[in-house]
């Protein structure tokens, strides 16, 4: 059997709502995690980072971005940018899905 299937993300975000609809349509059983919610932990953000990269994670074309301090933005590395996501769960690339094939 397959590994189970789990979205992160948040409800409101256009590219979420695509990817829950084609799931949807393919009859594709899934969990939604809401980080709006559920917020996200360290362990399974480095998780991400390890498979797709930290950088990758980081939306830095979002309004949650600009608001950020320039301190906080400046010498971003991993541990940093996972502090920084914790917090501000919105700066997270979305949706990352887990599980499956």
């Amino acid at each position: 059997m397959a590994d189970s299937i789990t979205v992160y993300g948040i409800p409101n975000c256009d590219t979420v709502k695509k990817g829950r609809k084609w799931l949807d349509a393919q009859s594709v059983s899934y969990e939604f995690h809401d980080y709006k919610k559920k917020g996200i932990d360290a362990k399974t953000l480095k998780s991400f980072s390890k498979a797709l990269g930290w950088e990758s994670l980081v939306n830095k074309r979002g309004t949650t971005w600009r608001k950020l301090d320039d301190a906080e933005k400046e010498n971003l590395n991993e541990s940093k940018a996972i502090e920084l996501m914790i917090e501000n769960t919105s700066l997270i690339k979305r949706p990352v899905i887990t599980g499956g094939k």
